[in-house]
């Protein structure tokens, strides 16, 4: 069991890591590309949130796949496929359990789950972030009450 923590927790700081990396890069992406839209239009700055969102789907799709190595690293899976629908099911916490691993490595799947929730949520207040500013930026100008 120790070793099991051991190994989840590492894996938790390489995720974190890599969701740190990407979110960065994304808050960049959008303060650098925000000023190019329209200052009192919602539609271009929209264009730009969605790269931004993409940029973070990378990231937990990027986290789903180190979880899904470690597992074929674990001899858990014979093909990566199969580790990476497991390791999409664990992060996203649904839980399927359609493919379960062994007694030896299943406190990876829940020590997943609570990494997923967690990326998830950090990814989802990124988000929020541009996609406020860009609501205030589009309404500042405009009077609404008309």
């Amino acid at each position: 069991m120790l070793f099991n923590l051991f190994l989840g927790f590492s894996v938790m700081v390489v995720c974190l890591i890599l969701q740190l990396v990407l979110l960065i890069y994304a808050i960049g992406y959008y303060f650098k590309h925000r000023f190019q839209a329209h200052p009192t239009s919602l539609l271009p700055d929209l264009g730009v949130i969605v790269g931004v969102m993409l940029l973070l789907l990378i990231g937990n799709l990027g986290q789903i796949g180190v979880w899904a190595f470690l597992f074929m690293l674990l001899d858990e899976f014979n093909h990566f496929s199969n580790a990476f629908y497991h390791s999409a099911v664990n992060f996203s916490s649904l839980g399927y359990g359609d493919i379960v691993m062994s007694e030896k490595h299943r406190l990876l799947g829940a020590l997943e789950a609570i990494n997923g929730v967690l990326m998830i949520g950090v990814s989802t207040a990124a988000l929020m972030t541009p996609f406020k500013d860009a609501m205030q930026t589009a309404m500042k100008d405009k009077d609404w009450r008309k």
